[in-house]
């Protein structure tokens, strides 16, 4: 993986090379750009994306650029020798504006946007959409969870069944989407999360009886003893040989953790867990549960009294299950001063044309309310009209309003960033201000998010450029 950094500036698809050079060969290479990063439809059928992967990118960007071995890769491409000596000194020397990391964020929003010389803006696209649309999608699905769970622990299994190192990125985006801890030692030793994991069912075969598996766990982790107790037979077996841990470890002054459950029908189960371990007298052992579980089956669960205390989420979490991926795009925004416009016939494909902002406006109750999507500067309007269906609008007068956008690279110069608690602690803070119209699972409620009217004659006027221009002359 080290060796991977070290060729960084590869990180990328070929045609951004191609247009890269053909920037620099026409004279076009000094010229300043801005990119949009935004997307079109929230996953999972849901209503709402929470941003992520913003100080992956900002550190990658700070070792995205081409050693010796990397040119002669690239020459023997066929890229231009005055193309090569140009990337020879190249260096991430563009500035970022984007939503915090955590951010709650909708359709169409530039969440992220990327100005500096067309070269650089341009070839740092396949990275930033990588980056960013894999943690965004992950740390949506783990809100969604965390929707579900309530105040229930959460922990990440993932790591075994996420696509090679791309589990190093899902455990971070799924602490920032709402997860209390991650089995994944590496991520956690790398940003600081906390870890958790016990015992597999090959601890509890390697010894002729689970009784004694269960004993010689308990010596070695007194203060932390979680059994798993689904090897044989869950309540003819494990239950009660945890029970009879339970009562050894109190004789010695020490407290059972809790049992694990890893198969059968977990609602049933667990009743009959948390029931025999009551009577037993262990009230405080805790029941965890894992095997496939999704923010639905959590849901369900809760709704049928399960008395699960916490819940192990692995294969559904990290690889996004329901949606493979987040839709999004990094399109050119201006070029020379100047608004740059992508026309489709599509209207939905349209871009939005311009530097641009965004400005989040609140109801009464300090509830989010609609988003606007603005030109730079603006600052003064009194209705959003919708995105594609224009006529559809939304008056925002007298409602309180800030922008949702921050510097956090400038002139190739990293800012502080939130540390990755910060970022998780941001998250949940801003979902509690989304209303639970737009975060339940089936049908939500479609947030506002308008346009202003400046935005929407600029739009129209260089969408009608291009019409104008489109038609093939006559004599």
């Amino acid at each position: 993986m080290k060796e991977q950094l070290h060729h960084l500036g590869l990180y990328t698809d070929f045609y951004e090379f191609t247009m890269a050079q053909a920037y620099f060969l026409t004279g076009k290479h000094q010229t300043h750009a801005s990119f949009d990063y935004f997307y079109r439809q929230n996953p999972f059928d849901g209503g709402f994306v929470i941003f992520a992967g913003l100080s992956d990118l900002v550190a990658l960007l700070g070792q995205f650029r081409f050693h010796v071995d990397d040119i002669e890769y690239l020459r023997s491409q066929g890229l231009h020798p005055e193309f090569l000596k140009y990337l020879r000194n190249y260096r991430f020397e563009g500035t970022i504006h984007s939503v915090r990391e955590g951010e709650v964020v909708f359709p169409y929003e530039p969440i992220v946007r990327v100005e500096g010389n067309v070269v650089e803006t341009q070839l740092i696209e396949t990275i930033l959409l990588n980056v960013l649309n894999f943690e965004s999608l992950i740390a949506t699905k783990a809100a969604r969870l965390r929707l579900a769970a309530g105040n229930r622990r959460l922990v990440d299994f993932g790591l075994r069944r996420a696509q090679g190192f791309a589990g190093m990125q899902a455990s971070k985006a799924a602490f920032v989407g709402g997860v209390d801890a991650t089995s994944n030692v590496f991520a956690g030793f790398h940003h600081g999360l906390e870890l958790s994991g016990t015992q597999a069912h090959s601890w509890i075969q390697c010894f002729d009886h689970e009784l004694e598996a269960f004993r010689r766990f308990a010596e070695i982790f007194p203060e932390r003893c979680f059994l798993l107790v689904d090897t044989y037979n869950t309540l003819e077996s494990g239950l009660p040989n945890a029970i009879t841990v339970a009562r050894e470890l109190d004789a010695k002054g020490y407290r059972l953790a809790g049992v694990r459950l890893d198969s059968g029908d977990l609602a049933y189960l667990s009743k009959r867990a948390r029931a025999m371990l009551n009577d037993a007298g262990f009230p405080y052992v805790k029941i965890v549960a894992s095997n496939q579980l999704d923010e639905y089956l959590i849901r369900s669960l809760i709704e049928q009294d399960a008395p699960i205390d916490a819940f192990g989420v692995g294969t559904r979490l990290v690889t996004a299950e329901g949606t493979p991926s987040l839709d999004g795009v990094y399109k050119l925004a201006s070029f020379d001063g100047r608004p740059r416009l992508k026309f489709s016939e599509n209207f939905a494909k349209i871009t939005l044309p311009g530097v641009k902002d965004i400005v989040r406006f609140v109801d009464g109750q300090g509830g989010f309310y609609a988003d606007g999507i603005v030109l730079d500067g603006e600052k003064k309007f009194e209705m959003i009209h919708h995105p594609l269906f224009t006529q559809k609008k939304s008056s925002v007068q007298e409602r309180e309003s800030q922008s949702i956008m921050v510097r956090s690279i400038e002139h190739g110069n990293p800012l502080p960033h939130p540390s990755i608690r910060e970022c998780a602690a941001y998250a949940q803070q801003r979902l509690s201000r989304l209303s639970p119209e737009h975060k339940r699972f089936e049908n939500p409620h479609v947030y506002k998010v308008g346009l202003s009217p400046a935005l929407l004659q600029l739009r129209a006027s260089l969408t009608n450029g291009v019409v104008n221009n489109a038609q093939p002359e006559r004599d």
